[in-house]
């Protein structure tokens, strides 16, 4: 019987897919033929397995599996993810408005989000977790953590946290409500008459929030735009059109779509009358610029509306559409590429064509075609967006990375903050002295903090390979010299790096005190992008220059 009754949800499947779409016949032989293998496979490894197996793990497994074949995009979304789904692509949730993260084996705040209720109570970046609702939630994962801060809106909740520098543990009753993350994370005017617009998101509103902090800005002064997409991985495709609508007239193709399914093959224009046609404006991009992010900088490449500074873009021109499945399952699916204006896809990888191994690769530069901007400017296909103005990331040395990703630059941020209140009214001019940086190296050595650098690896790798091929007995002392040199250099490293070190602590302290804000008030000096575009927005002529065909 239950067998009857899985075949027959089987060919229940069959035949949505080919009221989907004209399957030939033997396609449509292969598929019921392989879904009722799967079917049958499933119940006898169900039903004579040695141990209990979870027959809906077994199952999820092996669709994932199947996915995997395709791109990393295209998802399977059970029900009991579907929430987190909806946080991801909309923005909203119900709850206190913070997040939570585990730092050194402790639950933490790391971001209480301005205005929301954790934020208006005074939580603090740092605040270690205790308990919630007077539930323990010490040692417990991070996730189980943020379920019990979510809720039905208007609820309440008793937090617990723990504050560097406090006798006591607080305690905070909040009013849940819901959350809408903000699109646009920082704006204001960074240099006179210089506007400058941080967007990390492309959830629902992110149009109308740039659209904003475009006309504020104007009201303060701003005869110059930059517009920060760094890192930003993308999202709704309509805001996308939206934000490029902003600073171009109605009417105007902004991207088109083209897949398998005819409904897949669409064209996006501009609905709107636009907010500035003039303004100067430079688009900030690096590697992790993605998908929509991608879709703006490169319509306003293509239309000569901007000029894109920094680093190339990661190369996403896939589209993902949702589809229902049974048993409120969803189906996050790739289902056609994007094309911007000039005609050129920016796809970087073809998923298509996979090497033996089952790898994929980029497309080389030599296979990159060539397409043309409005006006006549040389953009080129296939591998992200190259910017007009190509400034190289800031490298980060290993200890930097090694104490930022141990947690300890966060920890020792914490400890600054309850150790110096109140905040400063300003980032800006906010900088560590030379006592303070000697106080966090000391406070360092107390931490037992050790880190392997890279060109010790590599020394170790050598020394393998010199005993594997024989050589070691010859090989020893230059090894060992250059080996106790290597500790000797290491030894110096929170010298030889102190201002890479001062500047990340400073960025952690300032986020930790003024949340986003903070963060970029005391980066934006020494920002090689940003001074690299203010120095071009203020250079006219070469900025009209690089506007020009080559």
């Amino acid at each position: 019987m239950r067998r009857a009754k899985l075949k027959l949800a089987v060919f229940a499947s069959v035949s949505a897919v080919l009221l989907a779409f004209t399957v030939p016949a033997d396609r449509y032989f292969d598929i019921a033929k392989s879904l009722d293998i799967f079917a049958t496979l499933v119940k006898e490894v169900n039903a004579n397995y040695v141990d209990e197996v979870d027959p809906k793990k077994l199952i999820d497994t092996g669709i994932n599996g199947m996915l995997e074949q395709l791109d990393p995009y295209t998802d399977y979304i059970p029900k009991e993810n579907s929430e987190a789904f909806s946080i991801q692509t909309t923005g909203e949730y119900a709850g206190i408005g913070a997040l939570v993260g585990l730092i050194n084996h402790k639950t933490v705040i790391t971001n209480p989000y301005l205005g929301f209720p954790a934020h208006r109570a005074g939580i603090q970046v740092g605040d270690e977790l205790i308990s919630v609702d007077g539930k323990s939630v010490q040692g417990k994962p991070t996730n189980e953590s943020s379920a019990l801060l979510k809720g039905v809106p208007q609820t309440e909740v008793e937090i617990e946290v723990k504050r560097y520098g406090e006798p006591g543990n607080l305690k905070f009753r909040l009013i849940r409500q819901k959350i809408k993350i903000s699109n646009v994370t920082y704006q204001g005017l960074i240099d006179g008459d210089l506007g400058y617009i941080k967007l990390d998101e492309f959830t629902p509103g992110a149009g109308r929030e740039v659209a904003d902090a475009l006309t504020k800005l104007k009201t303060q002064g701003a005869t110059k735009l930059i517009l920060d997409l760094r890192d930003n991985p993308g999202g709704s495709l309509y805001e996308a059109v939206n934000i490029v609508n902003i600073f171009i007239p109605k009417g105007k193709e902004v991207v088109s779509t083209r897949g398998k399914a005819s409904e897949s093959n669409k064209t996006y224009s501009t609905l709107n009358n636009p907010v500035d046609l003039e303004i100067p404006l430079v688009i900030l991009t690096s590697g992790g610029s993605a998908s929509a992010s991608e879709i703006v900088a490169g319509s306003l490449q293509d239309y000569d509306r901007a000029l894109l500074v920094g680093q190339r873009t990661f190369g996403k021109g896939l589209v993902q559409t949702t589809r229902q499945l049974a048993y409120d399952a969803q189906l996050k699916i790739t289902t056609a590429k994007y094309y911007i204006p000039s005609g050129r896809c920016i796809q970087a990888i073809d998923y298509a064509h996979r090497h033996s191994d089952g790898s994929v690769a980029k497309f080389p530069d030599s296979l990159k075609r060539e397409f043309k901007t409005k006006i006549g400017r040389k953009v080129y296909d296939g591998a992200g967006l190259d910017p007009d103005l190509a400034v190289g990331p800031e490298t980060v040395s290993t200890p930097t990375v090694e104490l930022i990703s141990s947690g300890l630059i966060f920890d020792f941020a914490s400890k600054y903050c309850g150790e110096h209140r109140p905040s400063p009214k300003s980032m800006k001019s906010f900088r560590l002295s030379d006592s303070d940086y000697n106080q966090f190296v000391s406070w360092i050595g107390s931490q037992k903090f050790v880190y392997t650098s890279e060109l010790e690896n590599k020394v170790e790798s050598v020394i393998a390979s010199a005993k594997n091929e024989k050589y070691f007995d010859q090989l020893q002392s230059s090894l060992d010299e250059l080996k106790n040199k290597i500790v000797l250099m290491h030894n110096s490293d929170f010298a030889h790096y102190k201002d890479e070190i001062m500047h990340a602590l400073e960025q952690e302290i300032a986020f930790h005190y003024q949340l986003v804000q903070g963060q970029i008030d005391v980066s934006i000096d020494t920002d090689s992008e940003i001074s690299a575009a203010k120095k071009l927005l203020a250079d006219q002529g070469r900025f009209k220059q690089l506007l020009s065909p080559q």
